[in-house]
């Protein structure tokens, strides 16, 4: 076994999916990552509420032993800011939002001005918010194929009001390593307002022409900065 594999062993990549999503969207990533050699968990968010969120994602860091490069897409970047498990070491945003401390995470997604494709939000008579199936197309995921977009609006699962207007505290990216994918044709979170969050967490940024699902999209360029930042992992 070389040296190079013997890091990828003991290194674990979680992956974190966003609202109105689940861990099937990184199927293109975690057969590669799988494939080199790294432990690699999908983690479930159950979307109910911002602390419900962190304590989900803790009680799947707990499982593991080994460093941890934590992923997180759209709203799990504020999740994966907010756990503390010591075993995480690196922090990779995808196309994600990082609040400040004291900040919500709506108080981010709304910053500047949105795109005219992305859909009006409000939760339904169940409280709940559900992502147009149209929209899946014209917001979400614009470079996804029919196939894709069928899966991406099946699977899809709800977020609750009470995950976007939690204050979040001290952001775990101000005491770790982090690096950010933004994504250049994103129409969700606009492409300015990510480099305005990566700016300020002194990430390092890696920018691709790629819509707001480059998982689904563009695995190659998810992966690509996922591998980056686990070297740098291997190489502590």
């Amino acid at each position: 076994m070389s040296p190079q594999s013997t890091h990828q062993q003991t290194t674990h990549i979680m992956l974190v999916h966003g609202a109105w999503a689940d861990g099937s969207g990184w199927s293109k990533v975690i057969k590669p990552l799988a494939a080199e050699g790294f432990a690699v968990t999908a983690a479930p968010l159950p979307l109910t509420s911002y602390a419900d969120d962190v304590e989900a994602l803790e009680h799947a860091l707990h499982r593991v032993a080994a460093p941890v490069v934590l992923v997180g897409h759209a709203y799990a970047g504020a999740v994966i800011a907010g756990v503390r498990n010591e075993n995480v070491k690196a922090l990779v945003y995808v196309a994600a939002l990082a609040p400040d401390e004291g900040e919500t995470v709506a108080d981010v997604f709304y910053r500047g001005e949105l795109d005219p494709h992305a859909p009006q939000l409000a939760p339904d008579e169940n409280g709940s918010i559900y992502y147009p199936r149209e929209a899946f197309a014209a917001a979400y995921a614009q470079n996804a194929s029919n196939d894709e977009l069928a899966v991406l609006s099946a699977v899809q699962r709800p977020i609750s009001p009470a995950c976007i207007m939690a204050p979040v505290a001290r952001p775990l990216w101000k005491d770790r390593a982090s690096w950010y994918l933004v994504a250049e044709d994103d129409r969700m979170i606009a492409a300015a307002n990510q480099r305005f969050m990566a700016d300020r967490m002194q990430a390092v940024q890696r920018s691709f022409p790629v819509d707001h699902s480059p998982m689904v999209t563009a695995p190659e360029a998810v992966l690509q900065v996922i591998r980056e930042a686990a070297a740098s992992v291997a190489g502590t």
